[in-house]
């Protein structure tokens, strides 16, 4: 019930008339039935833009840590992401990518939306990381289609460590829906799902524009880490 008065009453309609997001692709989210929409991470914002244009409730995979915060402020942020449908995944330890898949399963198979960032982590640089392979499990297990998205000007409104976002417009793209079918009990086979995730990476990458660095953005953070992308940039 709170995750639709925010959506619908509080948050939804000051997110949308502060940032007067540019929509596109949006008749390519389905509206019924389990999917995934995966998209590009650039900032924090993120988290909130993306399902306050989309008519369907969308569950995303978030990182522990917003829900375990010290203080005031962690119990009233574990409480917020609680309550707009944040699923907190603990993202150290061996059995972490399990137990992401697990909960992501969980949500598929009750016919949701489920959101995931396969890069894993906000790019530090604004420029579209190597994707993790957990998205492509996913999609093969449970059989559903993956939307990909890119954001647009959100790094540039909100970049890593910047608390408050500036106000400008941004862009949101919805890509065709990538069907997986043909790996249909493939899902254990490690060229497949790589396979898999590349093919949604470079579908985002289409959409966004971006440079493509072939490494995780976990590794790029690391200040000797900064290697070129195998990938062209592609201006919009």
């Amino acid at each position: 019930m709170f995750y639709y008065v925010l959506k619908y009453v509080v948050l939804g309609p000051l997110l949308r008339l502060t940032f007067r997001p540019r929509i596109e692709g949006l008749e390519h989210i389905p509206d019924d039935g389990a999917a995934i929409v995966a998209g590009n991470h650039l900032s924090f914002s993120d988290h909130f833009l993306m399902p306050s244009i989309l008519k369907r409730r969308i569950t995303f995979l978030a990182k522990a840590e917003y829900f375990t915060g010290p203080g005031i402020k962690g119990k009233l942020t574990a409480a917020f992401f609680h309550s707009i449908g944040q699923i907190p995944v603990d993202r150290s330890g061996k059995e972490a990518g399990q137990a992401a898949i697990r909960e992501g399963l969980g949500v598929l198979a009750k016919g949701e939306l489920l959101g995931i960032y396969p890069e894993g982590t906000r790019s530090p640089d604004g420029r579209l990381y190597k994707g993790k392979v957990g998205v492509a499990v996913m999609a093969i297990k449970a059989g559903v289609p993956v939307i990909p998205c890119a954001m647009v000007g959100t790094f540039e409104i909100q970049p890593p460590g910047q608390k408050v976002p500036k106000v400008k417009r941004v862009t949101i793209r919805f890509g065709e829906p990538l069907d997986f079918s043909r790996f249909a009990g493939l899902e254990d086979q490690k060229a497949a799902i790589r396979a898999v995730t590349d093919e949604i990476m470079y579908a985002v990458l289409g959409l966004s524009g971006q440079e493509y660095v072939d490494e995780y953005a976990v590794k790029a953070k690391a200040p000797q880490a900064d290697q070129p992308g195998k990938f062209p940039r592609r201006p919009r």
